[in-house]
């Protein structure tokens, strides 16, 4: 039998929770962007988006050690954008897409994308390094998530 793990994301304490059902797995420190406590709205904010993604992209060849991509833009982001003439309406509609088939939306909208989960944040403290709107992790924490977790892993982000 195949493990559901989900991860949940506690901005406020800089903390990835990975669970399995009801049982937490383990707890990992997290860096956050400059702009941490806003939930993302527009490309270039440096904030960390808030609501519910899945992982739509692993990538073993990050620049940042290895990588998990999350699912943002999702529907409530692509709903705001396009209420606020951010977005198209065909923008809105291959975001809307790429959600109900649990692919990676469209990362180039002005509503930003290529928000991951990734490593390369060790620093001498051995604590993660702050990011653009990315959730860091230290190299061996990264490595740990990295091996647990699969695509469609969901994803919770809370303040």
């Amino acid at each position: 039998m195949t493990t559901e793990h989900r991860i949940t994301v506690v901005k406020r304490s800089r903390q990835l929770n990975l669970l399995s059902g009801r049982e937490l797995i383990r707890t990992y420190p997290i860096a956050l962007g400059r702009n941490s406590e806003a939930d993302k709205s527009v490309e270039g904010d440096e904030a960390t988006p808030l609501g519910e993604f899945y992982i739509c992209a692993k990538n073993p060849r990050s620049r940042y050690f290895l990588s998990l991509c999350i699912s943002y833009p999702n529907a409530e982001d692509a709903a705001r954008g396009l209420a606020a003439g951010l977005i198209s309406t065909a923008e809105h509609a291959q975001i809307l897409d790429a959600m109900n088939a649990r692919r990676m939306p469209p990362q180039n909208t002005r509503l930003g994308g290529e928000i991951y989960i990734h490593g390369h944040g060790d620093s001498d403290s051995g604590e993660p390094q702050g990011t653009r709107g990315c959730i860091a992790l230290n190299d061996a924490d990264m490595q740990d998530l990295y091996d647990r977790v699969s695509i469609g892993t969901p994803v919770i982000i809370i303040p």
